[in-house]
């Protein structure tokens, strides 16, 4: 597996691990979301600083975007599209209750 590959095998692992949809995490490392999701394809070829940012974002070493799957392992789903993700300083009103 070449290591572009390898980058979007584990970004896709991790955010599916954590929960985070791909716009949420384009938003919290400072990046579009269309740039993430051609990490995700292979299109895109991340910068190290940028790597970082996703790495911190999700709470791991930058080191796990290098990780070999073991083998047999399944590839790692997308997750469901759905609504983007609320921005984090707007808060939602509390209903009665």
């Amino acid at each position: 597996m070449n290591a572009r590959a390898l980058v979007a095998w584990n970004v896709l692992r991790i955010r599916e691990e954590r929960g985070v949809p791909q716009d949420q995490l384009a938003y919290d490392a400072d990046v579009d979301r269309s740039y993430m999701n051609g990490i995700e394809l292979q299109k895109k070829n991340p910068t190290i600083d940028l790597l970082e940012r996703m790495a911190k974002t999700l709470g791991v070493h930058i080191s796990e975007f290098f990780v070999e799957p073991t083998e047999g392992a399944r590839p790692p789903r997308t997750l469901p599209k759905g609504r983007k993700p609320k921005h984090p300083s707007r808060k939602m009103k509390q209903g009665p209750g």
